[in-house]
């Protein structure tokens, strides 16, 4: 990589306050694929994972998203083996409320009972007393929304949860929360290739709410003409492409993406410094016939 490249770190991207307290870079990075095939069991190079994870530090990066359910608790362990004691502003954002029976296989359970499981156990593996943003992996179906969150409060007045999170939801979910607890991010499925969500990330944005997009690169979009044509002019990337988009989507966006590879997370973290010109976003904002035109963009 070039010099000019390696001296980027994530704090191009600038930064965003989680609920008023927690300031972190605004681009972060996703730990989920870190985990053996199938998000089950130990990386095949565990020395490599240790290795991205590390790499991220000196890069900038103080937001590191995870999940009990990575592996399971093998994102956490990873975690904490790469990066104790952490360096002060560090953030660790991780979720509970899912069970794995196996490879690729995810099963819910969001009940107040296993959430307090998921807490212990999650604060045994990370290492810590308190963790700075837990996140409820996504609403059950056979348990009360409103216990579910409630069971984050219950253990955010035990001082076990700093900040409180919602992965996979509706805005009507997020406006239920938000009368129980205060809501500091949602993570939804997003991309400039995917926007089922996109009411939810405006939600988040007029509520001043972060909001944090997985699969934030999208399947099969980092071939689009489009985008190929925008990344050859700036002599980068699509995926790098593809973040900056996220970056100028709004200034609450917060995007984590994720690789196994100290190559592609420098390419990723690279993508902080780009800026896209107003008509090359307005160009990838209409690709797939959706416009947030006129809208703030960071």
């Amino acid at each position: 990589m070039s010099t000019q490249v390696e001296s980027i770190t994530a704090a191009a991207a600038g930064t965003i306050k989680l609920g008023g307290e927690v300031t972190v870079n605004r681009l972060g990075f996703g730990a989920m694929r870190l985990t053996g095939p199938g998000i089950w069991g130990p990386p095949k190079d565990r020395a490599a994972a240790i290795a991205v994870l590390r790499r991220a530090v000196e890069l900038g990066v103080n937001f590191v998203d995870t999940a009990d359910s990575y592996g399971p608790g093998v994102s956490e362990e990873l975690i904490a083996e790469a990066l104790f004691p952490y360096s002060k502003g560090f953030v660790v954002a991780t979720k509970g409320g899912w069970n794995r029976p196996g490879p690729n296989q995810w099963t819910h359970d969001a009940s107040p009972k296993h959430l307090r499981e998921a807490i212990e156990g999650s604060l045994k593996r990370l290492r810590l007393n308190r963790i700075e943003v837990y996140q409820l992996h996504a609403p059950d179906p056979a348990i009360s929304f409103d216990a579910s969150v409630q069971t984050l409060v219950d253990l955010q007045s035990e001082g076990k949860i700093h900040l409180i999170g919602l992965s996979n939801v509706t805005r009507e979910h997020i406006e239920r929360a938000r009368k129980i607890a205060q809501i500091v991010s949602v993570q939804n499925r997003y991309s400039v290739f995917d926007r089922e969500w996109e009411h939810v990330v405006d939600y988040c944005e007029q509520n001043r709410i972060a909001f944090i997009p997985w699969f934030p690169l999208g399947a099969g979009g980092v071939g689009h003409e489009v985008l190929s044509r925008i990344a050859q002019a700036h002599r980068v990337k699509p995926i790098q492409v593809a973040i900056a988009w996220l970056l100028q989507r709004s200034p609450y966006m917060l995007p984590i993406p994720g690789t196994s590879s100290v190559e592609h997370l420098e390419e990723n973290i690279a993508a902080a410094a780009l800026r896209l010109s107003d008509e090359e976003f307005r160009q990838l904002d209409e690709v797939n016939g959706k416009t947030t035109a006129g809208r703030v963009r960071g």
